[in-house]
């Protein structure tokens, strides 16, 4: 029988690092063995051996139970060992006995020594012969006491006080000695510890020192008389505390060690609990990956010798042995890792570590872990977490969903769950909805209108919010938060009348969206001044692209009473199309006029069915004199026009700009005329002159005398660009008659080169093959440059130019139809 602890909790100074989750978990195995201290253990896959002070031995499952017992010997036990097969066991004890026998059949093999097992002095080797009797072999001797033997596969390895050996069996050949590198411990107090991590791989912990020895194949060509086999040290280097035992956890080492720390009250050291490390070794040291102290019982009694580590390998389970304790160590699972992090109130990272290995966990659920967390963000007035955790926990479980409803409604906090509830495919009953609106209406006006936003209208009864509403509006009428969401209410019911009447008295940038959205044109024929008056830029955009919907003379006549909102919408309608409004331009004179005169000139020249006699009329009754040039000057009045603009404008450049658009003889007389006593007028007239009347009917006309601005600079200029216009004709001059030589050799390269005529060419005239049948004949072709070909003979006479023959298609085709035919005929 026997019982299963826990381990007691750590004293308070404990070297664990509770902040970092431990690599391995234990458990105290504590059998019920009434012969004394345990003393040896061995561990294989399927059980656990124990050897006690009174020899006795126990065989124990993986869980402690005992299931056989043996009495060996009434001295000490020594060493257990068990066989590959796990079939037959070895036990050795302190008077000099060791047996062998199998554990499910009576096979037995039995020999006394003459001094106790644990000190002897030689290694000796026992093979069965061929006649099934025990063959002994020495393997070593003379080096003093042998303190620990590991063997695997065909390699043997021990310990003594000056070494450690390894010896191969197929070979029969020790292989290597690796020397203690701590002589001045003593090895009965401070034992080596051996370990296989593998068939050819060797771990050596004596002291405080770590080798790992790989035994290695040599070249058969380096052999001669060494062994085939040689060991290479791959890591080697200290640790901080005394090595009680090795094994292997994939690449990485599992280290007990043995503590001593100093007394406060007494100038020595004491014994501290044994850590088990997971360190990782490095060419010349290690580096720690976790660190463990073990509460072990009687721990403060121990020695280095004392303790021992053995693992199994099939279960990655670690045994650390002491005389009255046992403790089990192994690998944590996930489910531990996520013990760990519950315990530890990290229930964030419990629950990721719950999501990515869901499939694997079997103590675990990944819901009630969310659920855990939750609690513990709501215990700890983080309500905003809480509730956005709900979210990814409760999922959808909607029974879940409304009791956290209800739970944060008791504790007041459904503001802070209203955002995150589910709103999709998946829903709760209207009601849960309905109640977090009401909490909403009754302490956040803007956080209700922000749900009304974000919530579809389906989710709740709406007739219902909206009576709500309305009575809040009873009390604060001129809220625009209520009515804005209000309109938003009557939007999802499809009343959108009221919306619209509300979005127009709020004058909400909602408004346009809403008419195009559901189509309301119908519904603000009669609010289109309100709509104006809202934004008349928009306003006019909206009317102008549905015209099939709102015509222009509805909208026209609903502005009749506010001229200036009519001229934007008449203004914006021009510009899209200048004849759409063709009836209301005479009317938009005037509304240019007054409100707009910039864009009047520009609409009296675009528009062709404004009525001049009116525009003129009210031009020159505001006395816009630019309009009004324009308007004379469209009516063919050039005369007036030039004058209203040397008179009134006094704008000389003006007028030489007018008189070159008009391009008129008679207005520049005019003009001229005008500016002969004007000395600046002069001025500009000799500067801009020059390139459309000859500057010497000017200069003729000037009297003597007279003072002139900058003469001499606009004589000077005139005579710049006639000396210019020379320059430009004479490279004109240049430039025709480089092009026309160039063509002209062009055209007689063309008409020097030879033409070929062959079998496929005909007579244009008689239509027969150009070439006789008979080539040794004589006979005359002629060939047009036009590529046309007649035989002599065919041709008609050469007409008014002796000697002088054209093409008759061509000639044809130059004087028109018919002609080529009466000249055949001819």
């Amino acid at each position: 029988t026997c019982v299963v602890t826990p381990p007691p909790p750590p004293p308070p100074s404990s070297s664990v690092a509770n902040s970092h989750n431990p690599k391995s978990h234990r458990q105290h195995i504590l059998p019920y063995v009434s012969s004394g201290l345990i003393y040896i253990t061995f561990v294989s896959f399927q059980f656990l051996a124990l050897g006690t002070h009174f020899g006795k031995v126990f065989l124990l499952d993986i869980q402690g139970n005992i299931t056989q017992k043996f009495e060996i010997s009434s001295v000490k036990i020594n060493q257990i060992s068990l066989d590959e097969s796990g079939e037959h066991v070895g036990i050795c004890s302190e008077d000099g006995k060791v047996q062998v026998f199998g554990l499910y059949t009576r096979e037995g093999f039995h020999e006394n020594f003459d001094c106790p097992i644990k000190v002897s002095f030689s290694l000796l080797l026992y093979e069965r012969n061929w006649l099934n009797r025990w063959k002994t072999s020495v393997l070593h001797e003379g080096e003093g006491t042998i303190t620990n033997i590991k063997w695997r596969a065909n390699l043997i390895a021990w310990a003594n006080n000056v070494g450690v050996k390894i010896y191969d069996i197929s070979t029969k050949q020790r292989i290597t000695n690796v020397l203690r590198d701590n002589v001045s411990l003593r090895p009965d107090m401070y034992p080596c510890s051996l370990c296989w991590k593998d068939n050819t791989t060797l771990i050596v912990g004596w002291g405080s020192s770590i080798k790992i020895c790989a035994v290695k194949e040599r070249n058969p060509t380096e052999m001669r008389d060494l062994p085939s086999r040689y060991v290479e040290i791959v890591s080697a280097f200290e640790t901080e505390f005394f090595i009680c035992g090795l094994a292997p956890l994939a690449d990485q080492l599992v280290t007990l060690f043995f503590v001593k720390e100093n007394s406060d009250q007494m100038d020595e050291e004491l014994c501290a609990r044994p850590r088990l490390d997971i360190i990782q070794p490095l060419p010349e040291s290690c580096e720690e990956i976790s660190s463990d102290a073990l509460t072990v019982r009687n721990f403060q009694d121990n020695e280095c010798r004392d303790y021992r580590l053995e693992h199994s390998e099939g279960e990655s389970l670690f045994y650390i042995i002491s005389p009255k304790d046992i403790v089990v160590a192994k690998e944590r699972d996930q489910d531990d890792h996520i013990d760990w992090l519950v315990q530890k109130k990290k229930y964030e990272e419990a629950l990721m570590a719950a999501e990515i290995s869901f499939k694997n966990i079997k103590r675990h659920d990944v819901q009630k872990i969310g659920m855990d967390y939750i609690n513990h963000l709501v215990d700890t007035g983080d309500y905003d977490s809480a509730a956005r955790k709900c979210q990814k926990v409760l999922g959808k479980n909607m029974e879940l969903w409304e009791n956290e409803v209800y739970r944060f409604k008791t504790i007041g906090q459904l503001k802070a769950i209203s955002q995150y509830l589910p709103r999709g495919d998946l829903r709760l009953r209207p009601a849960i909805y309905e109640m977090i609106l009401h909490e909403f209406l009754k302490t956040d006006y803007e956080g209700f209108a922000t749900l009304i936003r974000e919530w579809p209208g389906d989710l709740y009864n709406n007739m219902a919010i909206v009576q709500a509403v309305t009575d809040h509006l009873k009390r604060d009428p001129t809220n625009s938060t209520l009515l804005t969401t209000l309109a938003e209410l009557y939007t999802y019911d499809q009343r959108y009348d009221r919306a619209l009447e509300i979005y127009l008295r709020l004058r909400h940038k909602d408004v346009y969206q809403l008419i195009h959205k559901h189509d309301l044109f119908s519904s603000i024929e009669d609010k289109i001044v309100l709509l104006m008056d809202f934004d008349k830029e928009k306003a006019v955009d909206m009317l102008l692209d549905n015209e099939d919907k709102i015509s222009i003379d509805k909208v026209v006549e609903e502005l009749a009473d506010r001229p200036e909102l009519l001229h934007v919408y008449l203004h914006k309608l021009f510009k899209r199309d200048h004849h759409k409004g063709q009836k209301y331009h005479e009317r938009q004179i005037g509304l240019y006029a007054e409100y707009d005169r910039p864009n009047l000139l520009p609409f009296l020249r675009d528009s062709t069915h404004c009525p001049l006699e009116k525009a003129l009329e009210i031009c020159q009754q505001r006395n816009f004199v630019e309009e009004t040039v324009f308007l004379l000057s469209r009516m063919g009045n050039c005369r007036r026009a030039l004058q209203m603009i040397m008179e009134e404008l006094a704008d000389v450049d003006k007028a030489i700009e007018f008189a070159k658009d008009q391009d008129d003889a008679e207005l520049w007389d005019d003009l001229i005329s005008y500016s002969i006593d004007k000395p600046p007028f002069i001025t500009g007239l000799l500067n801009n002159i020059g390139t459309h009347v000859d500057p010497i009917l000017l200069i003729r006309r000037i009297k003597e005398g007279m003072e002139i601005p900058n003469l001499r600079d606009s004589l000077v200029k005139i005579l710049h660009d006639y000396n210019l216009q020379i320059l430009l004709r004479e490279g004109c001059k240049k430039i025709l008659v480089a092009d026309s030589l160039s063509l002209l050799q062009k055209m007689h390269r063309t008409q020097m080169r030879g033409v070929r005529v062959d079998e496929e060419n005909i007579c244009e005239s008689c239509h027969t093959s150009i070439l006789p049948s008979d080539m040794a004949k004589t006979f005359n072709v002629v060939v047009f440059h036009c590529r046309h070909m007649f035989h002599k003979e065919c041709l008609p006479s050469s007409g008014t130019i002796p000697g002088l023959q054209f093409c008759n298609i061509c000639s044809a085709k130059r004087r028109g139809p018919g002609s080529g035919i009466l000249e055949m005929k001819k």
